[in-house]
């Protein structure tokens, strides 16, 4: 599976994948959790070789990839999906190549992997754990 993160950055600040290592670090991780980091301006930041089990969601790492994008948050803090234009169509390109490589079966948010509190087969918006990576992945990359 590909889960897609964002980095929970103000639109209005930039966060470098040397920001990004410096935090992962500072978590503990032994280098960046996420495989890849798409910056504002589309370019991709190849982080932890995919042979490596990701650090970006517990119970999911052994057997997914992990794109992150470089925003996710208003100027005033608020959940939002930044992504511009060049990121849009990177991660577009990113997720067609992984997809095609690794036989991809599922495409999803990090948030869709919230539990299921009500048994209902769904991750409705209220069971999220968090609003990451703030847009509908599942519906953008079916």
């Amino acid at each position: 599976m590909i889960v897609v993160h964002c980095s929970a950055t103000k639109e209005t600040s930039a966060y470098t994948v040397e920001d990004l290592r410096r935090d992962h670090l500072s978590r503990g991780f032994n280098e960046i959790g996420y495989h890849f980091y798409i910056r504002r301006n589309g370019v991709i930041e190849p982080c932890r070789a995919i042979s490596k089990a990701g650090a970006h969601a517990i119970g999911f790492n052994a057997y997914s990839i992990a794109i992150c994008y470089e925003g996710g948050l208003s100027s005033s803090g608020k959940p939002k999906d930044t992504r511009t234009g060049p990121q849009k169509a990177s991660m577009q390109e990113l997720v067609t190549t992984l997809k095609a490589k690794y036989k991809i079966a599922r495409i999803c948010g990090h948030r869709d992997l919230s539990p299921d509190l009500n048994g209902d087969g769904t991750v409705e918006p209220n069971e999220w754990i968090k609003s990451c990576p703030c847009f509908d992945v599942s519906s953008e990359f079916k």
